[in-house]
């Protein structure tokens, strides 16, 4: 299956040929033996060449991203974030089905702070940290960038490291806001995730809320 990213990425951002973690890498292997049709590579970030917003997941889920190609595509988590995306004006569409759906995303990325599907969903920090040089890279480059949100500790973790920001400067919390730079804000959310949203622990007004103050930021 050929790298269904929506825009042309440098490989400093994304290699779909990265086997940096051997863990990982061999995962990918039995897991494409088992589904032959699944993409399993890394999964590249998806949506606008120039997004004024970024949003940062964990990593590709084995039956979602890692089958699709697509971040938070075929699985539980899409449809929350894609549906609320569509509701601010992010998204072309309500729904993420497969990489040729036509979908397009507006202003807005998503990417995740591990590109390699990882066992139990569960990356080990050396994994994190194997990844963050291609993270760095994509917010460098992403010049009209003005709001991050990350869904879940480990991308909140990630995207300050990538940034070289210290967690005790910015803890985590959800629906909590950091002013990074004059042109920067980071917000955090919990995860998008079945567990998450089956639990309560993050209800979709909750996460409209979110959105709703990014959409207010960008628009002012």
């Amino acid at each position: 299956m050929a790298s269904p990213a929506a825009v042309p990425l440098a490989t400093s951002v994304y290699d779909p040929d990265c086997r940096r973690c051997p863990r990982l890498a061999h995962f990918l292997d039995e897991v494409k033996h088992d589904h032959p049709g699944y993409f399993c590579k890394p999964v590249p970030p998806f949506g606008a060449a120039h997004p004024r917003l970024i949003v940062v997941g964990l990593a590709p889920g084995l039956h979602g991203a890692n089958a699709t190609g697509r971040p938070f595509t075929g699985d539980w988590c899409g449809p929350l974030l894609y549906s609320s995306l569509h509701r601010f004006g992010f998204a072309s569409a309500s729904e993420s089905r497969s990489v040729d759906d036509g979908l397009k995303l507006i202003d807005c990325r998503i990417t995740n702070a591990v590109k390699c599907l990882p066992p139990q969903n569960k990356p080990e920090r050396s994994e994190v940290r194997n990844c963050t040089s291609f993270l760095g890279a994509e917010l460098a480059e992403a010049s009209q960038l003005r709001v991050l949100l990350t869904l879940g500790t480990v991308a909140h973790q990630a995207v300050l490291d990538a940034l070289r920001l210290r967690l005790r400067d910015y803890p985590f919390a959800h629906h909590r806001r950091h002013q990074l730079t004059d042109a920067l804000v980071l917000f955090n959310s919990y995860h998008v995730s079945r567990y998450n949203t089956q639990t309560g622990r993050l209800t979709e007004a909750m996460f409209h809320s979110v959105l709703a103050d990014i959409r207010k930021l960008l628009d002012s």
